[in-house]
């Protein structure tokens, strides 16, 4: 758990964050440097969400982009109707997204294994197609097109491209800033610990479907607020946001950018957007360049970007401080180090 110092570093990390990507944008003046930005608030957000159930909790979830979905959908509506702001907006649509969270988790979290991933697969699968099929309130397969309203609102204009920029990226150091902290709280340590072994977490008493039920539920609120994030990005709402892909693409920048570090999947979207951009530029075989990306992954590197590099870093310490060593016991601890898959957290 954090202790005052720590709120109090974390706080800094969280305004130099901010002042950085302030800066950046006013030095570099470009909309296409933007726009990445943005996107990497959207979908950054969206992976690191995900990464709660995968990484820290040890649940495969096939079905996160439900709630993404369900957060664009929800926000673009009350913004259409026009009876409320943008702020009000927000909390209805994170009340809209818990509260679904709450009943298909009652009913997911239960199950383990490959049972979970595709029942909360086949739940997602039953929203998109109401999604299609409810036309006159989500507008079928077009989705909500029309563009948002965007009314200003405690001094900040969203119709103002730097505004809006600002407002991604405060929304998505927030967020990651309470992220770290879950992570970081005797809450995060029973995840981990209903990760590594269950069996042992209920034998010490911890309610191992409440704990999965609340988590589920923290990580759909961050779905959907990154839902929120996308639908004022591209100013509507489309059926592909809860589509099985969305949720694939999720984990795939999970797996790109690595489980057991926090920012790990943050660095995944950064990888993936470049990579997009890249792909569709030079090349119009976007399917089997990313497909060999996702096998260089798997079978070469085993584990993300930045867990490689984070396990790289370690193995060489432990080197160093072996040679260093008058006594033999060290070598063996840093080649178990260079020899394992990932640290556990």
């Amino acid at each position: 758990m954090l202790r005052r110092r720590g709120w109090v570093s974390l706080l800094v990390l969280c305004a130099l964050a901010i002042t950085i990507a302030i800066l950046a944008a006013l030095v570099i003046d470009s909309g296409k440097f933007n726009e990445w930005v943005i996107r990497l608030c959207c979908l950054g957000l969206f992976a690191m969400s995900l990464n709660l159930l995968v990484g820290y909790t040890g649940l495969l979830s096939f079905g996160h982009a439900t709630f993404f979905g369900i957060g664009a959908y929800a926000f673009c509506i009350l913004m259409q109707s026009k009876l409320v702001n943008v702020p009000v907006a927000i909390v209805g649509t994170l009340a809209v997204t818990g509260f679904v969270a709450l009943i298909i988790g009652g009913i997911c979290v239960r199950l383990t294994h490959i049972y979970f991933t595709f029942i909360t697969l086949a739940i997602q699968m039953l929203l998109y197609s109401l999604l299609i099929s409810w036309s006159t309130l989500t507008g079928g397969e077009q989705g909500l097109i029309g563009g948002i309203p965007r009314p200003p609102f405690w001094g900040v204009n969203l119709g103002n491209p730097f505004h809006f920029y600002v407002f991604n990226v405060v929304i998505f150091v927030g967020s990651v800033a309470i992220m770290y902290v879950i992570v970081r709280s005797p809450f995060g340590v029973a995840l981990r610990m209903i990760r590594d072994n269950p069996q042992r977490a209920t034998f010490l008493r911890v309610n191992v479907p409440r704990f999965k039920l609340v988590v589920f539920v923290i990580a759909s609120l961050f779905s959907g607020l990154a839902g929120v994030l996308m639908g004022l990005y591209v100013s509507g709402a489309y059926p592909n946001f809860a589509f099985w892909t969305t949720s694939g693409e999720g984990l795939f920048m999970i797996m790109l950018g690595g489980t057991q570090v926090f920012l790990g999947p943050a660095v995944g979207a950064a990888l993936m957007i470049v990579l997009d951009n890249v792909v569709n530029t030079y090349t119009g075989h976007h399917g089997i360049v990313l497909g060999g990306i996702i096998l260089f992954t798997v079978l070469i590197l085993r584990r993300g970007v930045l867990d490689y590099a984070y396990d790289w870093t370690i193995a060489r310490r432990a080197a160093r401080a072996a040679a260093n060593s008058p006594t033999n016991e060290t070598p063996t601890n840093a080649l178990e180090v260079l020899t394992r898959g990932s640290l556990q957290t």
